[in-house]
């Protein structure tokens, strides 16, 4: 019995270690992920006039998880230095919770970086056609093309069919076009257009999300199984030392049940037809 108590409590040890490693090393994962998801949904918001309200989703979503998982790393962290059942299995019932939201993210970001071209050309060219007659659409098809180092959508011609030039050999487009500072109102323009490049940029930021809340996910399957090892290895020991404590109470007799009569010595005899020849324990020696 004392051999495999000594092994159940070093098993215990080993996970309960493993698990307080686990969830630090969650909290770090989570603090990279989350600072991750703020940087991609503050680099969308950039350019917000050119995605869809949906692909903010994954981002958000992804902070969401990282803020969760913080308080779930602080939450196993506790309970396995507590040794506590009831917190280890809350702590990897909350991983397994966790798990699904990340691969909803994870399939979310994939899903969307399929529709990332078609949205952008067709933002783009909005922006374009609406560029003299709204304010909104002026500035951010400028920062963009300022941001980005571009001009137009596949290349600065596109400019032609929505800015009237007076030189019918000349080829008008806004200032932010410019590769470098205009010299009499003519500079050259960016080679690039503006649609690859922002394309590239909102397609690595979704295969982002999806990579790292996939991996993340997987790692979460891994402490939430040592998390209900470890809540099992201290089960087990908890009726271990209870059952060893009965045996020690049983056989220190505390545990048996008292006896009905007590031992009464000898005393004279009260009663009345006593022989008075009957010796008795109390009777003086005769010497």
């Amino acid at each position: 019995m004392a051999a495999e108590r000594y092994e159940l409590n070093m098993s215990m040890k080993c996970v309960k270690y493993m698990i307080f490693v686990i969830s630090v090393t969650f909290a770090v994962v989570a603090a990279m992920l989350l600072s991750m998801a703020i940087a991609i949904g503050n680099l969308f918001d950039d350019f917000k006039s050119f995605i869809d309200s949906h692909f903010f989703v994954p981002p958000n979503l992804l902070i969401a998880i990282g803020i969760i998982l913080l308080i779930i790393a602080l939450f196993g962290c506790v309970g396995a230095l507590k040794e506590s059942t009831v917190m280890i299995n809350i702590y990897g019932t909350l991983l397994l919770s966790v798990f699904i939201l990340q691969l909803a993210a994870a399939i979310t970001a994939f899903v969307l970086r399929g529709q990332v071209e078609l949205m952008v050309r067709q933002k783009i060219f909005n922006s374009m056609a609406e560029y003299k007659n709204i304010p909104g659409y002026y500035n951010s098809i400028d920062t963009l093309q300022n941001m980005l180092e571009c001009c137009g959508v596949n290349h600065y011609s596109d400019w032609a069919n929505y800015l009237e030039s007076t030189d019918v050999s000349m080829i008008e487009y806004p200032e932010t076009c410019c590769s470098v500072a205009p010299e009499n109102g003519q500079c050259p323009p960016w080679q690039y257009g503006c649609y690859k490049r922002l394309s590239w940029i909102i397609s690595q930021g979704s295969v982002l999300i999806a990579t790292g809340a996939t991996a993340v996910a997987f790692v979460q399957i891994l402490g939430a199984i040592c998390a209900f090892m470890l809540a099992r290895a201290i089960r087990r020991t908890k009726t271990l030392r209870a059952t060893r404590r009965w045996h020690l109470q049983q056989s220190l007799g505390i545990m048996t049940k008292p006896l009905d009569q007590q031992y009464i010595g000898m005393e004279k005899s009260h009663e009345a037809n006593v022989d008075p020849d009957k010796y008795l324990p109390t009777s003086p020696s005769v010497n």
